[in-house]
């Protein structure tokens, strides 16, 4: 993408108007549906690197509990900064879910009202049908990428739980009630972590239909 063309449309991003900013794209040969299948792309992005991210926070969670001397000043440093980055990478994760809506929206809005523009019946029957098509595809890419979003909240909650309660108690039997929140911590990580598979499944499919 040319430079001029980046800072225009990084100008209209700011302004907060998408319709300009849609306009902006298109003029440099970029459409709503190719803008749809990047947001797409830095979705799944988004959802892998939150897998590490709590994948990672699970670890640490893990060597609290089986912590076995050293200070445990260092335990809960370590932890809260996992639980803290853990906490952008969902938010990364929400964000970027919201701009797929947002141009998924628009390029909709956009394929119906364009269909009363044909002369061709037969032309218009095939539109339609692609459209609804895509609406599908695109209703179960938002389903999976929901479901994995909402899989997310539970390990965030059990995560600051016990991030304040060994915040405010810096001793061993701190730890023993750790460790009996380690095994709903690993279950609502592998729930997470599934349901993240079939998101950037979801997402590949939706991509390869796009690109088709």
């Amino acid at each position: 993408m040319k430079l001029a063309a980046s800072v225009l449309v990084a100008m209209l991003m700011l302004s907060g108007c998408q319709s300009a900013y849609y306009a902006a794209w298109e003029k440099v040969g970029v459409e709503k549906r190719d803008i749809l299948v990047d947001r797409v792309e830095n979705a799944k992005e988004s959802q892998e690197d939150a897998q590490e991210q709590f994948s990672s926070a699970l670890e640490a969670f893990s060597a609290a509990v089986a912590f076995d001397g050293g200070e445990l000043e260092d335990v809960y440093q370590r932890l809260n900064g996992q639980y803290e980055d853990s906490v952008a990478a969902a938010e990364e994760v929400t964000g970027r879910i919201a701009k797929v809506e947002s141009v998924a929206e628009a390029l909709f809005d956009e394929w119906q009202e364009e269909l009363d523009k044909y002369q061709s019946a037969t032309l218009k029957r095939d539109s339609a049908a692609k459209l609804r098509e895509t609406q599908r595809r695109y209703g179960s890419l938002m389903k999976a990428m929901r479901n994995a979003e909402s899989k997310m909240s539970p390990v965030l909650s059990a995560l600051q739980d016990n991030v304040l309660y060994l915040k405010h108690n810096l001793n061993a039997s701190a730890i023993g009630a750790l460790q009996g929140e380690l095994s709903t911590i690993e279950n609502d990580v592998a729930q997470l972590i599934r349901q993240m598979n079939s998101a950037i499944a979801e997402s590949d499919a939706f991509i390869a239909s796009m690109r088709n």
